[in-house]
């Protein structure tokens, strides 16, 4: 090994390490922006197998999870600072579903809470919280989020900070089924709207309706005075297809 290779490895070394935890492929460009700009050692994952294997080569100074569906073991959470991000005020709007969650429960503004990972879902200790708006679709609001996330990244690898408890009454939300995108069958042309948009995101059960064998779903929702225009798609669906539901 020449001279300059074995300083090129003892100053990698010497870099802080950090674990960018993503299963959502839009954040892989923010990965790749925020680990340009750092001189630190970064490694991307989107799933548990890739977080064992960067965890066997590397101690990270931070585990950011941006979004991840699956349990993080203790035996991770206890050894590393697992960070993760919440789209909600916690305490308020703990648990699962929280962007559709909160848009049915009328919320047009959230706060997106950086959050130490601890064994109670979304019970940790808050690093930060920012303003994080809920307009449009279900999609924008996610990159919006993932580039609001980054941004608290810069500042928590800048300050290192130390998160504080949180306070408040607790307020927890339930995570929604896939069955639950079903168009309610009646209110506002604004609630229509609103129950569509946030559910139009890349990987997630669009808003439907179902009339005998087919299922109509709807995306690009446009709110037009008295009318939505929207993208529709109809899809012939099997007795198989209701029964597995």
């Amino acid at each position: 090994m020449t001279n300059k290779h074995m300083q090129d490895n003892e100053n990698s070394s010497l870099k802080p390490a950090y674990i960018f935890a993503s299963c959502k492929p839009w954040h892989r460009a923010l990965f790749d922006h925020i680990s340009n700009e750092n001189n630190a050692n970064w490694c991307y994952v989107s799933n548990t197998s890739e977080l064992e294997e960067a965890l066997s080569k590397t101690k990270p100074r931070y585990i950011f999870f941006l979004h991840w569906n699956w349990i993080v073991p203790e035996a991770i959470w206890k050894e590393y600072e697992c960070v993760c991000f919440h789209m909600t005020d916690v305490p308020y709007g703990r648990g699962g579903s929280p962007l559709q969650n909160l848009i049915l429960a009328g919320h047009t503004q959230t706060m997106l809470t950086a959050l130490r990972m601890e064994k109670e879902m979304d019970a940790g200790p808050v690093y930060a919280k920012r303003p994080l708006s809920l307009d449009g679709f279900a999609q924008e609001i996610y990159l919006r989020t993932g580039k609001l996330s980054v941004e608290i990244i810069h500042w928590m690898i800048e300050h290192n900070p130390q998160p504080a408890p949180q306070e408040g009454e607790v307020v927890t939300f339930k995570r929604r089924k896939p069955e639950q995108s079903s168009l309610p069958s009646n209110g506002s042309l604004r609630n229509a709207y609103d129950f569509i948009r946030m559910l139009d995101a890349d990987g997630y059960p669009n808003a439907f309706v179902e009339h005998g064998d087919y299922r109509i779903n709807f995306r690009n929702a446009r709110l037009d005075s008295d009318r939505i225009i929207a993208e529709v798609e109809i899809k012939l669906q099997n007795k198989t297809d209701r029964d597995q539901e």
